[in-house]
């Protein structure tokens, strides 16, 4: 063994502080971006809220200025391989052909101008049981709004109740005794969110101490009680006695409402499997009658307590981008509503312009941080900009024709044009939307898998879905397709797809089989 001096030259991978906030800012949907940045200037004092006419010092920016190209400073793009732990890495931040995309549509997305009719419409209120005070029923005229600012009234939310909180609020208005009103509550416990009593009253009579004597015929009193509610068919304890329950609130003179009782007690197995002729035989009515009595059944709630279980539950999403066509080219342009403005706090960027030692250190630090952030903000939006235009440039038969036309698309497609990574297109298509003449899409809504034709071609998995439902759409009620059906009607378009395959896509549109699609 000996001891000996060598020189060797090697790349290594240094994840910077800068570039990891870059990569976590890229990867964050808008509401998290938002929260990023309030927590932010909580600890940063030198970062505060901009306007659209200042810059990041604060400086008034020159209008027309807007239209020159980026400066070389920002024109670049950083592709990394693969660290350690984190997965191949790299941002690109040109934005020169994202500016040019902003700038041809800044003047065709500004808000459309409200009607001046509906401001000069006399306030008037009718007053009924559903009157939403703050609906669009009534509106204050110009001439007669009060200038007092108390009268500034805003819609507010709606209180949000359970069912739960809805039958109590019932019960209290009922006289009850004290053992009567315990037996309600313990039934109105075990509602489940649907409505319907989970536990049989054998069980709770088993579950109650012997000394309060609690026998089921107190219990089914006690639950009859409950039934009788609103909505119509809680405290069921199957679906047949739900639907039966809806149905006796109903008006003696409804059409075939007797009918209809007798088929949810006794039929509702038959009806469920779609088994018509032997419904009519025995209900011993003609076709005409049977469908007006399946029309009468399908009006009804199987779920009464949903309407309280999904109230709360709406997932509020922003766009990033907005793709319109201006002269005869689909163009993406940023959501400048979504786009946080951001500044340097000129009062401390005046201290360390003057000052420069050791007592502004800290002061220095954060500067550097802000800096950072609004940075990466900008090089954010300007990469999720350069990747809407590829999406849109690829999926423009989409954008024109709809669903049946989508292309297939992969992200390496996206990244080879843009000389990024798939990581980075995974990034900026995850919990990003954008906003179209069809609606609004997660970018990740344009990527999918391909299936062959026999032309050499391929189409997109979206398309067949498509396709898949247009022809149930178009289907006879009588006699649906049936998937080996489908499959052929697709080969006959070109479209090689096995059974299976239409299958899964048919289960995952959440269209039932064809004898379940079967109807009068």
């Amino acid at each position: 063994m000996r001891q000996g001096l060598q020189l060797r030259l090697s790349q290594n991978l240094a994840l910077t502080p800068q570039l990891q906030q870059a990569i976590r800012l890229l990867q964050l949907s808008t509401l998290e971006l938002n929260q990023e940045i309030e927590a932010l200037m909580q600890t940063n004092p030198l970062l505060e809220h901009g306007d659209d006419h200042e810059d990041e010092y604060g400086n008034p920016i020159d209008e027309k200025g807007l239209d020159e190209p980026a400066t070389p400073d920002s024109q670049h793009a950083l592709d990394l391989g693969p660290p350690d732990e984190l997965g191949e890495i790299d941002f690109d931040v040109r934005d020169s052909a994202g500016n040019v995309s902003e700038r041809l549509l800044a003047d065709t997305v500004q808000p459309a101008e409200a009607d001046e009719s509906d401001f000069n419409e006399e306030y008037s209120v009718e007053f009924s049981e559903d009157y939403d005070e703050f609906s669009s029923a009534g509106r204050w005229d110009e001439n007669t709004t009060p200038a007092d600012d108390d009268s500034d009234f805003r819609p507010q939310e709606t209180l949000q109740i359970s069912l739960r909180e809805h039958l109590l609020s019932q019960l209290k208005l009922m006289p009850l005794s004290d053992r009567d009103q315990t037996l309600v509550l313990l039934l109105v416990d075990s509602v489940n969110e649907d409505g319907y009593l989970e536990v049989s009253l054998d069980d709770l009579v088993e579950q109650l101490p012997l000394a309060l004597e609690v026998d089921a015929v107190e219990l089914q009193t006690a639950l009859h009680l409950v039934q009788h509610l609103d909505p119509p068919g809680v405290g069921a304890r199957n679906l047949s006695e739900c639907l039966l329950l809806q149905l006796d609130v109903m008006p003696e003179d409804v059409p075939h409402v007797a009918l209809a009782k007798t088929l949810v007690q006794e039929h509702l197995a038959i009806l469920a499997s779609r088994d018509f002729i032997k419904l009519r035989r025995k209900l011993g009515c003609d076709e005409d009658t049977l469908k007006q009595v399946q029309c009468l059944i399908t009006r009804l709630n199987p779920r009464p307590g949903s309407v309280f279980s999904t109230i709360g539950s709406e997932q509020y999403i922003q766009h990033e981008v907005i793709v319109k066509k201006v002269k005869g080219i689909w163009i993406a342009s940023l959501n400048e509503a979504v786009m946080p403005k951001l500044k340097i706090n000129q009062l401390y960027a005046g201290i360390l312009k003057r000052n420069r030692d050791s007592s502004t250190q800290y002061l220095q630090s954060q500067m550097q941080e802000a800096k950072w952030m609004i940075k990466n903000i900008q090089q954010r939006f300007s990469t999720i900009l350069r990747v809407s235009q590829a999406i849109v440039d690829r999926q423009r038969n989409f954008l024109e024709y709809g669903e049946v036309a989508m292309r297939p698309l992969v992200l390496r497609e996206i990244a080879d044009e843009l000389d990024l990574h798939e990581s980075t297109i995974s990034r900026v298509t995850t919990n990003k939307y954008m906003l179209t003449p069809r609606g609004i899409f997660e970018l990740k809504y344009f990527f999918g898998s391909s299936v062959s034709t026999e032309s050499g071609g391929t189409c997109s998995a979206i398309a067949i879905r498509a396709l898949i439902k247009q022809l149930v759409d178009q289907e006879s009620p009588q006699k649906p397709y049936s998937d080996n059906q489908i499959t052929n009607l697709l080969v006959k378009q070109g479209i090689v797809v096995a059974r299976r395959t239409i299958a899964k896509y048919r289960e995952s549109l959440n269209i039932a089989p064809a004898n379940l699609r079967k109807s009068l």
